[in-house]
């Protein structure tokens, strides 16, 4: 008699590690979850230990099969998805970092980005890999490495160095050196990768000083790369799917279809949109990139990426203390009938889309004598509304199309609040799912679909459901006013910075 199979997804976030053991009928058989260290050496800069990001993700992995008492054997196979961008340098030989994780949040390289976009390069940069010359992306992550770290050049040219997205670091961990990959989302997100050819590009690698040898082989999102090489399993468990997390969420929210949005309410908040096989050069500060690649079939998609998002109610609760927990941030919100007049604009690390002002900075306006803390926690779940919102629009023009549902992911979206006031200010019904971890669940199909686990995609559709939909109540006129403050903070927000630069 054979054992039940179940797939094990990989969920490395931005600010913890997660483990999830999933069914064939799409069912959370377990979940472990591990917070890990966040690092800011300067202002501006986020760190992340890359040693403490394995350690957490394999001490999850291992929680989660022993909760259900379940071993390697028991497993069908694995899939990973990651927070994006963030780059790890390390040592061919021993596996050790060279240096902290430098993180997709970091602003260090602002400068240095400005500098290419008064030469001249950021359209040849947009034009290949579709993405803004920006230091969210890992190209200027991994020169900084090689600039600052000493001998990390040299040691680059000799080929003793690897680069690789958390991604990579991961499946380098869990075979213990043996496989160097990434997938095509998570290398069309380092502006470095042609998302035309699917290669990574020569001039690009010339213009940032990066080796070609420091970089993995680029697969699919669906195939099986190799078999686990690690005393974390008794037995070896085919890894056989990876997708950056924004990717995976599309994937798992079943937006398959050309124009169907997700978005995702996480530390920083994501809206992509599929737009099928063939990519869109956005007009409006959008980033086109690589939805997924199964098979021989490229799907490209628009996305917006608002930096701060649930980051902001994190920041009341520890940075500033003005919430105890973030959960009780929908009790104050509600406990007030308005935001008493209080914008908030979350720009703690700038402007994502589609705006793309990397000076920005967190702006609180319209504060009174009456403000109470209540009125400037509304004012920063609006925050996330309004960016989410300005996207929506940027997203509306590149397509030439009207949007008929938002479906939603993301911790976040708990808050009825929040959800409510997205489907008010957008105009349009928020959907959201009963499966609410789309991340992991989007991995977890593209592995089970590459070792046919889940026969095609028509047997996944089945397992997704909705929990609720929230309609548009607010009077389009309210709704227009309060945008066009909305619009006048963000103006306030990048007229603070605007003759600033990073140090």
């Amino acid at each position: 008699m054979s054992l039940p199979k179940f797939v094990l997804t990989v969920d490395q976030g931005t600010t913890s590690s997660r483990a999830m053991i999933i069914n064939h009928e799409g069912e959370v058989v377990s979940i472990a979850q591990k917070t890990f260290e966040q690092h800011f050496p300067k202002p501006g800069w986020v760190e992340h230990d890359a040693n403490e990001i394995w350690y957490t993700q394999s001490t999850v992995i291992v929680e989660a099969l022993a909760k259900v008492d379940l071993s390697s054997a028991n497993l069908a196979c694995i899939g990973i998805a990651n927070q994006r961008e963030t780059t790890v340098v390390w040592d061919r030989e021993t596996g050790y970092p060279l240096y902290n994780a430098i993180v997709w949040q970091d602003r260090r390289t602002s400068d240095y980005c400005l500098e290419l976009k008064v030469k001249g390069y950021d359209e040849i940069i947009r034009k290949k890999t579709g993405l803004i010359l920006d230091a969210y992306f890992s190209a200027t992550k991994v020169k900084w490495i090689l600039d600052n770290v000493r001998g990390a050049r040299k040691r680059a040219e000799r080929g003793e160095l690897c680069f690789g997205t958390v991604d990579t670091w991961l499946i380098w961990k869990l075979t213990r050196g043996k496989t160097f990959i990434t997938d095509v989302t998570n290398a069309s997100r380092t502006m470095l990768f042609n998302i035309h050819t699917l290669e990574w590009d020569k001039e690009l690698l010339e213009l940032f000083g990066i080796p070609e040898s420091m970089l993995p082989e680029v697969k699919s999102s669906s195939e099986v790369y190799c078999e686990t090489n690690t005393s974390l399993f008794n037995e070896q468990v085919p890894i056989s799917g990876i997708a950056g997390d924004q990717q995976a969420a599309l994937f798992g929210q079943l937006c398959v279809e050309p124009g169907m949005i997700k978005t995702t309410y996480g530390t920083g908040c994501f809206m992509v949109m599929n737009t099928g096989h063939k990519p869109v050069l956005s007009k409006s500060n959008l980033l086109t990139t690589i939805a997924w690649k199964i098979g021989n079939e490229v799907v490209y998609a628009l996305e917006g990426s608002v930096f701060v998002a649930g980051a902001i109610v994190q920041w009341l609760r520890d940075g500033i203390k003005m919430i105890p927990s973030s959960a009780i941030s929908e009790q104050m919100a509600t406990s007030v009938s308005d935001n008493g007049g209080v914008y908030f604009v979350p720009a703690l690390t700038g402007l994502g889309a589609p705006y793309w002002d990397q000076y920005a900075r967190g702006t609180i306006v319209g504060i009174t004598r009456g403000t109470t803390s209540a009125h400037i926690t509304r004012a920063a779940l609006e925050g996330i509304a309004y960016q989410v919102y300005d996207v929506l629009v940027a997203m509306g023009k590149d397509m030439q199309t009207e949007t008929s549902e938002i479906r939603v992911d993301g911790g976040a979206i708990s808050n009825n609040f929040l959800m409510q006031f997205q489907a008010d200010i957008c105009r349009c019904p928020v959907v959201r799912p009963k499966i609410q971890e789309t991340t992991a669940f989007g991995a977890a199909y593209l592995a089970g679909l590459a070792v046919k686990y889940w026969a095609n995609l028509d047997e996944i559709k089945q397992q997704w459901s909705v929990d609720r939909i929230f309609g548009s109540k607010m009077k389009k006129e309210d709704t227009e006013e309060m945008l066009r403050l909305w619009h006048q903070a963000v103006g306030c927000a990048q007229h603070w910075s605007q003759h600033t630069s990073m140090d």
